[in-house]
């Protein structure tokens, strides 16, 4: 009997000296990161990296369709200031520093270009001509949304896989948890902490990287479709100038 006793014991002081040690255990962000296996933290290294370059793209978009809207703004006050075409168009040429200044640019080239080379004879070339501004307009803002819709792709990436890449950390976070277990024929929860802990910040990290993510990417498709109906708008506007200007003077040629 007193063997039986001390045995009893012996295993309590083993257990209580085991979950001790088990609690000692570093449960800080840096000590679960040292602690996990080299699995979990590439998990947790990619997530980081993820969402470190997330915020590097979201400020960098923020900032530039901030910018984007404060020139249009500028110009579109200009150009509807009643300066003349010309005038404006050569104060702008070589200097257009956003979208809708070089879409401008890009009708008046067009406009310039073909007024040149017909030597002011204007008679045929009415349709073709408003054509080849409306096109040349349109590729303009196509190459200009283009720019800046890039890097757009990398946050919706994010936003829709950073939660499953946690919880692939998370699953296997809780199989080390279960070895833990099975090794250790204990099943105190200071045994299986270290690797639940482990798994739910894996969890956690996809979730920052990815809320972020969908959130700023839902702001910026929004922003980006506002300031392409933006644009489109402009173009429009502009071209039906351009062609009741162009009208004008087939009138004054025919009336001479």
């Amino acid at each position: 009997m007193p063997d039986k006793t001390t045995e009893v014991l012996t295993r309590a002081v083993d257990a209580a000296q085991l979950a001790g040690t088990q609690v000692a255990q570093d449960m800080s962000i840096w000590g679960l990161f040292m602690q996990a296996d080299v699995i979990v933290k590439s998990i947790i290294l990619l997530l980081i990296m993820a969402s470190f370059w997330s915020w590097v793209i979201i400020f960098d978009k923020r900032s530039t369709l901030k910018r984007m809207a404060k020139h249009a703004n500028k110009f579109e006050g200009s150009f509807w200031s009643g300066e003349a075409l010309e005038s404006l168009y050569k104060r702008t040429q070589g200097h257009a520093i956003d979208p809708m200044a070089r879409t401008f640019c890009a009708g008046m080239n067009e406009w310039k270009l073909t007024i040149d080379s017909t030597g002011g004879r204007k008679e045929s070339l009415g349709a073709s001509l408003q054509q080849r501004i409306d096109r040349a307009m349109a590729t303009t803002i196509n190459r200009e949304l283009n720019t800046l819709e890039r890097y757009m792709t990398f946050l919706a990436t994010v936003g829709s896989t950073a939660p499953f890449i946690g919880l692939l950390g998370t699953v296997w976070g809780i199989m080390n948890s279960f070895s833990a277990i099975a090794g250790s024929q204990n099943t105190s929860l200071a045994v299986v902490a270290p690797g639940i802990a482990e798994a739910l910040f894996a969890t956690a990290l996809g979730l920052v990287a990815a809320i972020p993510a969908v959130v700023s990417y839902n702001k910026f498709s929004t922003d980006l479709g506002r300031y392409a109906d933006r644009l489109d708008a402009f173009s429009s506007e502009f071209s039906s100038i351009l062609s009741r200007h162009l009208e004008q003077q087939e009138n004054t040629q025919q009336a001479a």
